[in-house]
């Protein structure tokens, strides 16, 4: 068998160990012929791409990005300046005009959609769920989202000193349009005294009451962790916002910090580094019992497979009702709602 695989949308640590899964199995168990199509779905739009030997799968389960490239275009979505007029079916017809057999889309939300559309298409798909963010339906945990957690709670563990220090409420502003989850893991993980998801609604009187009966016991700092897709006006940064509102509020001198792309870039934790691999051998088995339409995913530590037509559209979201929230609100710590 002859397969394509490709990277799409964001990057993120754990890619190319995803990548280095696919095609070592494929390769090495399975006889087949790895092609690495470079720069998401342009890439099969422009037929650039190149054969994955064993010998260039070696060296990269450590290395951070995507050694094919990615890009963000949407084939089923027009966007401005298109040369392309029908991009699915120059994608199909060059998916066979390179002798594929399958194709592996890494990628997250937008990705997996895409990938669900061009199997309805009649092209042999497997998706493969990365992004820092989480929020891929159908899977209990994307890869990337571990290093990413790493490096945010790292950075609020680096905060706690200088807001010591200087006696100060520090913001923290990382990651997630839409999902909250490494502001949850890595706010709880971190000793975050607020942490706001977006996900759930926010009261600045909550917030500003919590902060100012924290000082009003002798607790001479803060840390609050933001999500960077909670509800603010727009074109406002999230952590200034907030930030803004607590000094006008409180009176309580406060300092932002937006992590921003920090937490996409950088070698993939150990735990990632598995994941992706776990991912892309599983992956290269659903190729050869010709199991296509389908996600690879993992449920209770259980690697396994879901059909691609129940992921797309579909985001997974932080449930009030999550254990790690109940457990955090139980130990004082602040979700900005009237709980």
């Amino acid at each position: 068998m002859k397969i394509g695989i490709l990277s799409a949308g964001g990057d993120c640590p754990g890619i190319n160990a995803a990548i280095r899964g696919v095609g070592k199995t494929a390769i090495v168990k399975y006889g087949m012929e790895v092609i690495g199509i470079s720069n998401g779905f342009s890439g099969l739009i422009d037929m650039n791409y190149e054969v994955l030997t064993e010998k260039k799968l070696s060296g990269i389960l450590t290395v951070g990005g995507t050694i094919l490239g990615t890009s963000r275009i949407k084939p089923f979505k027009p966007q401005e300046g298109d040369t392309v007029e029908d991009k699915p079916q120059v994608i199909k017809e060059n998916y066979h005009n390179m002798g594929l057999d399958a194709l592996v889309c890494i990628g997250g939300n937008g990705t997996q959609r895409t990938a669900n559309l061009l199997s309805k298409e009649g092209l042999n798909i497997i998706g493969l769920p990365k992004t820092i963010d989480n929020d891929v339906w159908g899977t209990d945990v994307t890869f990337g989202f571990d290093s990413a957690v790493n490096i945010a709670t790292d950075a609020i563990d680096r905060l706690h000193t200088t807001a010591n220090s200087h006696k100060r409420v520090m913001v923290i502003e990382v990651m997630g349009h839409n999902a909250g989850w490494i502001a949850l893991y890595s706010g709880v993980a971190g000793g975050g005294d607020i942490i706001l998801l977006p996900e759930v609604e926010y009261d600045m009187d909550v917030v500003a009451n919590t902060l100012l009966n924290r000082s009003e016991k002798g607790k001479p700092y803060s840390i609050v962790v933001v999500g960077e897709g909670i509800k603010v006006p727009k074109k406002k940064s999230a952590a200034r916002f907030i930030g803004k509102q607590i000094q006008e509020r409180t009176g309580l001198e406060t300092r932002e910090t937006i992590l921003g792309y920090t937490q996409r870039g950088g070698t993939p934790s150990p735990a990632d580094r598995i994941l992706a691999t776990r991912y892309g051998a599983y992956a290269a088995e659903l190729i050869h019992t010709k199991n296509f339409g389908s996600m690879v995913c993992i449920k209770n530590n259980q690697i396994t497979s879901i059909p691609l037509e129940e992921v797309g559209g579909k985001t997974k979201l932080i449930d009030l009702n999550n254990r790690l929230v109940t457990k955090a609100r139980n130990m004082g710590v602040c979700f900005g709602d009237k709980f």
